[in-house]
């Protein structure tokens, strides 16, 4: 069960980092809508790419936990 844990907080960076990428494309008017609150949204641009950041730590995260876990074996 142990072993499954960093995989989990991986896959949720993955994730966190996709939903980033997404918000960041809307605030510049690349997807999405024309009628979402987002679209060409100069404040979505950075929350996107804040969010996409907190992913990566949360994914750095998960691979440190995977390591410490290895290595206690």
């Amino acid at each position: 069960m142990i072993i499954k844990l960093p995989i989990s907080i991986i896959v949720i960076g993955v994730i966190v980092i996709s939903f980033g990428i997404i918000f960041h494309l809307q605030g510049q008017g690349v997807v999405g809508p024309q009628e979402s609150f987002m679209y060409e949204n100069p404040n979505w641009i950075t929350y996107g790419q804040q969010i996409a950041v907190i992913g990566m730590l949360i994914i750095g995260g998960g691979i440190g936990v995977k390591i410490y876990f290895t290595k206690k074996r």
